[in-house]
């Protein structure tokens, strides 16, 4: 959660209380004493025990699956976008193997095209065309209980089970295809962020396996050290 009203993280402990979920991880806190805020009734163990993070990518490095919530807008957004409903669907089926990671942005601008581009697809909340933003603790209080309505759908088919790669381990790839497009000379200079956040989008669309990241980790390096050795021959 990259929210900045203390009382909006206390509104969100809250609901997250109400429903029965209680890790609350939040990036960057605007102000310490979130952590005391009124707004959190019955949930000040919860709020005491957030856990505070300086960036996305750490907050949700133990996560396979990265949801964002979003409004929309007029954004040109690059992610596929679902209805809470079907997503949450997908969400329950995800935590039965692994943490998923549900993240908010702040109360002004949302998630920043750097924070989506740590997510795997969106969901959006089907509200009214005329005021679409939600309040963000009345937000997490709907995604949660659209999580927790169908307790028939934790049940899911018998099949065999991939573990999927974490979010951090997928972050130790794309980090090592960011040197690879460095040294290969790929990337712009001018548009080092915007190529970063582009390939970090491929990369999260390919749902690697957890049992294939030393694989790609392997080939990568070897390609770095091919690509390094081989200017170091030339000059």
């Amino acid at each position: 959660m990259a929210a900045r009203n203390p009382l909006n993280i206390g509104a969100a402990a809250r609901a997250m209380s109400n429903f029965g979920f209680h890790r609350l991880r939040v990036v960057l806190p605007y102000e310490k004493a979130f952590r005391e805020a009124r707004s959190a009734v019955g949930a000040s163990r919860l709020l005491a025990n957030a856990e505070e993070y300086k960036t996305v990518a750490d907050a949700v490095a133990d996560c396979t699956l990265v949801v964002g919530t979003t409004a929309v807008r007029e954004r040109n957004l690059q992610h596929q976008v679902k209805r809470l409903e079907p997503g949450a669907r997908l969400i329950r089926k995800q935590l039965q193997s692994g943490n998923v990671g549900l993240l908010f942005g702040s109360e002004r601008v949302g998630l920043s095209n750097q924070d989506l581009s740590h997510c795997h697809w969106l969901v959006r909340i089907p509200t009214g065309e005329e005021n679409i933003s939600m309040n963000l603790g009345q937000a997490v209080a709907v995604c949660l209980y659209e999580l927790v309505r169908n307790g028939n759908a934790r049940a899911a088919a018998q099949r065999e089970y991939v573990e999927p790669a974490t979010a951090g381990e997928v972050e130790r790839i794309t980090g090592m295809l960011f040197h690879v497009l460095r040294a290969s000379g790929y990337t712009d200079p001018r548009r080092t962020a915007a190529t970063e956040e582009n390939v970090r989008r491929l990369v999260r669309r390919l749902n690697l396996p957890a049992r294939d990241t030393e694989f790609w980790l392997g080939i990568l390096r070897q390609i770095i050290w091919k690509v390094e050795s081989g200017e170091k021959t030339v000059s």
